[in-house]
Parts: structure tokens; sequence; C-alpha cells
């Protein structure tokens, strides 16, 4: 079956994470990829982090820009410079994420790369944006967690504001950014798509922005709580294991009610109940697993219809019975990784190759351009 984006052509002029993401799903579901690096190191991720130990390779390099081809261009040099230019020109999306104006002093600026083919994309990625005044401001995803309110409802009470401990804004940003390239390109009008870490992260505060508008609330923080749902956590089981369970509906919440016997308790038969006597709660759950293994715990909720799961670490995750019946984890050149983000039931994609060495296609791609399957 022909992957859905067979015959999008995508340069791909970003680096580290947010960037390369994006282009990295256009290329998983059959968009023809360039990676475009700088001659001598290339990109930063491929020394950055962990490296596969049989060939000294970045892990997150290989994950990052599998299923891309590889060439160097040094862009500022003229005759390297054309040969980007002779992509552009063929090409449908443009990735990069310089810092705004970069692409214009190399000679690329969007509207002559546009004037010259009319359906192009150019996906800028940005701390900031392109616009505004903190465009100018080096942004990484740190930044992005501390200032878009992340960090400020992260962690316990009593304690510091917390940022994720992964990548998790470059990772959503290149999401954000595969997802408004594709509207672009349905768009068939060539055209700039301006994503920005911080943008990205502050979508996902879901409605605190307008619960401080209306009525000057501001979520505080609390630890693995939320303010509208009770009981939401991690609680510790007999066996020394931990399960996270969650009662976002309330029918789901009156069945845990009933587990704990709260069940005819009307003072827990609303959610503003049950947010009133939060403690009440928490303790009688916390009590309960504590007299429960986590197969108990889970084994119990899931009779009852509650939604709960075991806390899982890689190591057990690598032999979960569910992970493994959805192949969410696959091997891609002889390294594990996870698989496709999205399973596509007419037009799936495919997973052909990890990140390549720098420049492994620099000379098919001078000789030949798009045309690499002749």
């Amino acid at each position: 079956m022909t992957p859905a984006l067979a015959g999008l052509r995508v340069v791909d002029l970003s680096t580290v994470i947010a960037g390369p993401n994006c282009a990295r799903y256009l290329a998983d579901f059959g968009a023809t990829c360039i990676k475009v690096e700088r001659p001598g190191g290339g990109d930063s991720l491929r020394d950055m982090a962990w490296r596969d130990p049989q060939d000294g390779t970045g892990l997150w390099w290989k994950q990052v820009n599998r299923n891309k081809h590889t060439i160097a261009l040094d862009l500022k040099q003229a005759s390297d410079l054309d040969v980007l230019r002779d992509l552009l020109a063929e090409a449908d999306v443009l990735v990069e994420n310089f810092r705004p104006g970069t692409l214009e002093r190399l000679g690329l600026d969007p509207a002559t790369l546009i004037e010259v083919n009319r359906r192009l994309v150019i996906t800028r990625v940005s701390g900031f944006g392109q616009t505004g005044p903190y465009a100018a401001r080096p942004g990484f995803a740190t930044i992005a967690e501390s200032m878009s309110g992340l960090a400020a409802i992260s962690g316990d009470p009593d304690g510091p504001p917390l940022l994720p401990p992964i990548a998790l804004t470059d990772e959503v940003t290149g999401l954000a950014a595969a997802f408004a390239t594709l509207v672009a390109v349905h768009s068939g009008v060539g055209q700039v798509v301006d994503v920005s870490l911080l943008e990205t992260v502050f979508q996902m505060m879901s409605p605190l922005v307008s619960l401080y508008a209306r009525t000057g609330q501001v979520q505080q923080r609390m630890g693995s709580g939320l303010p509208y749902s009770v009981p939401r956590g991690t609680y510790r089981c007999a066996d020394g294991g931990w399960v996270g369970i969650s009662a976002s509906s309330n029918r789901v919440a009156l069945r845990l009610m009933d587990l704990l016997g709260l069940g005819d308790d009307d003072r827990v038969a609303s959610f503003a109940g049950r947010e009133a006597h939060r403690a009440l709660i928490d303790q009688r759950l916390a009590d309960w697993c504590g007299q429960r293994s986590v197969d108990e715990v889970v084994s119990e909720c899931a009779a009852a219809e509650v939604a709960a799961g075991p806390v899982l670490t890689m190591d057990q995750i690598a032999v979960d019975e569910h992970f493994a019946a959805r192949a969410a984890v696959v091997d891609v050149g002889g390294v594990p990784m996870q698989g496709l983000i999205a399973r596509l039931s007419a037009t799936p994609g495919r997973l052909n190759w990890p990140g390549r060495a720098l420049d492994a296609d620099g000379a098919a791609i001078r000789q030949r351009g798009w045309n690499l399957d002749a």
C-alpha cells in the first residue's frame, strides 16, 4: 500500500528535536525527506545524550532522523547554496529552526523562495515565534515550560516549580508543526508556518487562561492532583509498586467510591463534593491500595470499570503484553524504538531506516536531486 504522504518532498534544515521531529513525522508517513546538515559535525543531536553501544551513534539521532536522506551542505558556499536552492525549487516543504532572521541572512528569505516555487510551505520553528519582543531570544524547551505556566503548576504545593523530565515541549512542538505543515500543504498555497515552543506548550494549559480572565483564579501546585478531578494521582501498593488512578468521569468516580466503601456517602456523589472532601478520598484510596498488590488493584479496578494502571518503568514496558501486541516498540535497522504515532488502515506509514551517517546520500542528491529511487 502506498503511504499517505508519498510524493511529498521535504527539506529538513532544522536541528536537534522539535523541527527534525516535524520532518520525521512527515517522513514516517511516506514523504521523501532530505536532511541538510553542516559539514564536519552535522546536527548536534548526533552527539547528544545516549549512544548506541554497538556503533557509538546517538540513539536520539537514530529515532528523530529515521526515514531521512542526508546531505552535508555549507550554506556559506555559493555552490552548496545552489544545491539547496535547486532542491527547494521542487520541494513541497522546508522545515527550519534557525533564530528569526537567519534564513533571510543566508539569502533564503521566504518571499523569494515562494516566488520561485508557488506551492512551497516554509515551516519555521522557534522558541518565541517570528515576531514579538522575545523573537530574537534563544529559546529552548525549558524556557517555554517555565514561561508558559506549565512549571508554575508542576510539583508539590510546598516545593519548587518543576520541569518535565523529558523533552516534552520539543516533542509536542514537533507534532504541532507537522499538523500545521499539513494544513498549509492542503491549502495548496505556498506560505510560512510560524510555530513556537512557547505557544505550543501554552496551548496545553487548557482553560486556565479563561479561568484567570473570568474569575481571577490561578491554579496552584498540587503534586499529582487536579483541582477538578478527585481522586487523581499515584498510590503505593502493598508490594511496593505504584498505580495511577483517575476518576475524571463522574460515572467512573462513583464506581470507585463503591470500591472504597463510600458509595452511600452523599458528600462524595458529585464533582464538587469530591473536591470538597479531597483529603478523605485520597486517604481512603491510599489505604485501599496499600492493602493490595499492584496486580490486585489493577484487577479490581478493571472489574469495576475504573481507570487504573501500573506505574511502569522502561524495563517493565519492554515485557508488557499490550505494548507487544500493539507493536509499540519496533526494530528499525537493528535499533528498537517507538513505532508510528498513529495507524492508518488504508495508507499506513513505514519505518525504513534509522538516522543515517552524515552526508550518506550527498553524492546521489547532488547528481539526481529528488530522484533518489533511480
